[in-house]
Order: C-alpha cells, then sequence, then structure tokens
C-alpha cells in the first residue's frame, strides 16, 4: 500500500518492538515545521548513541490538517523510509493523534514531541537516558517557557493544582516531550483531551514518573493551538481524572461519602425542627428550613442509590487483575531432574 492510498483499516503495531525507538510526532497546520523537525531529528539520530542511531522510526500523525502538512509529511516520507504517515479524516485533536501514534508505533522506546520545533530533538537523549535508569515514563520541564503570559500563567496555576492534588509531583505535565517505555505506551487509554494528564494516568498504573528539564525556544512557525476554551475544557477533564484515578473501582467511595455527609446534615435539621414542634413552636411546615431538611434526605439517598449502581456495575464488568498491576515477576529455576 502506498503512502496516498486510504485505508480503513487500523494497522496495529506488533506486539514485539520492531526497532529501538519511535519518534510520535502530531502535527496540525505545521506545514513549515515539519521538514525542519524531520531534518533536525535524522541529524541528531545520525549522531546519536546506538541502538537508537540505526535503528528508529519517526510517525507522523496529520490530525486533519487543513494546510499544506500532509503534502509535507509524505515528501518527508518520500525521502525517509523510516519516516511514516497516518492521516487522520478530520481534526480529531492531540489526544487521539498520541494515541494513533502509540498504537501504530513500533519501538521498544517511544517519544512524543510537537511539531513546532519549541523543544529541540537533541534532548530526546536526556529523557531516554532516565529510562535506562529505571524510570517507565520522563517528561520534559520547560523550565524557561518562551510563550505569553497568556500561556504561561494558567500553565503554571494548572501544574500547581494537579501536583497538589494528584501527588504527581511534577512541574510541567502539559509538556508534548515525553518519553516512554513500550508497556506504558500499550496499556495508556487515551481520548477526550486527556493528553493534558498522561503522567496522572501512568502514575495511578504503578509506573514510575519523573522529569528533565530541557530549553524551550520561541516559535519558528505558525501560532499556537491554544485558546480560551481550554481552560474550561483543562477543568472539566481535570474532575473526570481525579474520578477516574480515584473512584473509577470504588465509586461508592465518592457517592457513598457525599450522601452520607447530606444525611447527617437533612437529619440534624429534620431532629432540631422535631424538637421545636414538641416544644410547641407550632407550625414548622412553613418554614424553609424544613424544605432544605427533606431536599438533604432526598438528594443524600438519591448520592448513595448512585453509588450502589456504580458498585453493581463495576462487579458485574469485574475482571481478574484489574486491581493491580505487575511489573515483574521473579521464579527460581526449577532443579534438571536426574534420567
Amino acid at each position: 500500500m502506498t503512502l496516498a492510498e486510504p485505508t480503513d483499516a487500523l494497522a496495529l503495531a506488533p506486539a514485539a518492538p520492531a526497532c529501538a525507538l519511535s519518534l510520535v510526532i502530531p502535527v496540525y497546520n505545521e506545514e513549515e515545521s515539519v521538514p525542519v523537525i524531520c531534518e533536525r531529528i535524522a541529524t541528531v539520530l545520525a549522531a546519536g548513541p546506538e541502538p537508537y542511531r540505526s535503528s528508529y522510526e519517526v510517525l507522523l500523525i496529520d490530525d486533519g490538517s487543513t494546510d499544506g502538512s500532509f503534502a509535507a509529511c509524505a515528501a518527508a516520507q518520500a525521502a525517509d523510509p523510516r519516516v511514516r504517515v497516518v492521516q487522520f479524516r478530520r481534526n480529531f485533536g492531540k489526544t487521539a493523534a498520541l494515541q494513533a501514534g502509540f498504537l501504530h508505533a513500533r519501538g521498544a522506546r517511544i517519544v512524543t514531541i510537537d511539531a513546532d520545533m519549541q523543544e529541540d530533538p537533541g534532548d530526546m537523549f536526556q529523557l531516554l537516558a532516565r529510562l535506562d535508569a529505571g524510570y517507565d515514563m520522563v517528561s520534559a520541564w520547560r523550565l524557561k517557557r518562551n510563550d505569553p503570559l497568556s500561556k504561561t500563567l494558567p500553565s503554571r496555576v494548572f501544574n500547581s493544582v494537579v501536583a497538589t492534588i494528584t501527588g504527581v509531583r511534577l512541574h510541567d505535565f502539559n509538556c508534548g516531550f515525553k518519553a516512554y517505555t513500550r508497556a506504558v505506551a500499550q496499556e495508556l487509554q487515551l481520548y477526550g483531551d486527556l493528553h493534558r494528564f498522561i503522567p496522572v494516568l501512568a502514575s495511578q498504573r504503578g509506573f514510575r514518573v519523573t522529569e528533565v528539564a530541557v530549553e524551550h525556544r520561541p516559535r519558528r512557525f505558525g501560532k499556537s493551538k491554544f485558546g480560551a476554551r481550554r481552560l474550561g475544557r483543562g477543568y472539566l477533564d481535570f474532575i473526570q481524572v481525579l474520578f477516574l484515578t480515584s473512584y473509577l473501582r470504588r465509586p461508592l467511595r465518592l457517592f457513598g461519602a457525599i450522601g452520607t455527609l447530606l444525611l447527617l446534615a437533612g437529619g440534624l435539621i429534620c431532629a432540631y425542627l422535631t424538637l421545636l414542634w414538641f416544644e410547641g413552636q407550632r407550625p414548622i411546615g412553613d418554614r424553609p428550613l424544613l424544605t432544605l431538611g427533606v431536599l438533604l434526605l432526598i438528594t443524600g439517598l438519591q448520592f448513595i442509590s448512585t453509588g450502589l449502581v456504580g458498585e453493581m456495575l463495576r462487579s458485574s464488568s469485574y475482571r481478574p487483575g484489574d486491581e493491580f498491576a505487575i511489573r515483574r515477576v521473579l521464579e527460581a529455576h526449577p532443579e534438571p531432574h536426574d534420567p
């Protein structure tokens, strides 16, 4: 099949790695950046260490670009057989592009990097060195960002809140420059806009996550895809991630706790009003406090019921192994038997 031929089948990567390194690059309207980053990758890997120097691939994921990005990707593939191109039918977003890259990647190690060239592909060896040291995922930390305040200020607040609440102590969650072992890339299930929380999702699965400070450069071509709408989406996605990582397997702990607090508050209000009634302070039926107490009791029961329904759904879909993630198993070799 040639590059330009459409396909309806999703050609998944083989279970065993076919090369040492896969570079996954999401591309959306980056026509001018594509040839530059491909040339830079070829240059740094030609001078890099083995086995990456002689065994790598570059995956360009065209996320429904409306400029000449796909033509630039196709030209890069024609010039270098180690370049592979995946073109989306329309713009599905960065999370979908990364997930497609993980599915198609054939490398034992996977590095993701944005096409805008604000991070230098030459810094990938720092990230890969941390994988060699025993970590499963390494995120780049843009220590001195060359972006406007409208991007850096919300990012600082976001990173601080996520690190504090999730306990994953990183400074830069949303940097697209990351290195993964193959196990992490195969186990992650990304959808929506979860790419911002990949370190949190990986840590929740028991993978060891760290970060490395890298240089951040001004954008050379095109314009940023950052917009105000992403702030609202990020907030909702954060709530989603907190639920998925903390309460997905124990929904009653969340809904039951909230329901119990509401029941206690409603019960105390109704008990107080009952005491007033016995003391002769009547009528109490037209008091707003009674309406609030009854509403809290009903809402509390609904929350607990929702938690119980969630537990039943969880129980019906349970599969052995859902509750843990094994890193390795060590077994003694059996003693040889005498003939």
